[in-house]
């Protein structure tokens, strides 16, 4: 996400995830992120930017939920296909 952030903010995307990564090992970088409005990595909290744990567990389920579906719809052909 990162990556894609910066790439359509017109900034380096490379250069980006260094700075992100380098600043995320910091004890004061947990708050790190893209700043597109600035077009430079930022603090997220002072801007106002947060992501509640809620909304990324609700897409970790979303996800396992969606690959289970997957998985036994190729299941269910599988088998019609030996039948």
């Amino acid at each position: 996400i990162p990556r894609t952030l910066a790439e359509s903010a017109g900034m380096d995307s490379i250069d980006t995830l260094v700075e992100l990564r380098s600043k995320h090992e910091k004890p004061d970088g947990r708050a790190v992120g893209v700043d597109i409005s600035k077009a430079k990595v930022g603090d997220m909290k002072a801007i106002g930017v947060i992501e509640p744990m809620k909304v990324k567990k609700q897409a970790i389920q979303s996800a396992s939920e969606v690959s289970e579906m997957i998985l036994r719809i190729d299941d269910i052909i599988a088998s019609r296909s030996k039948g």
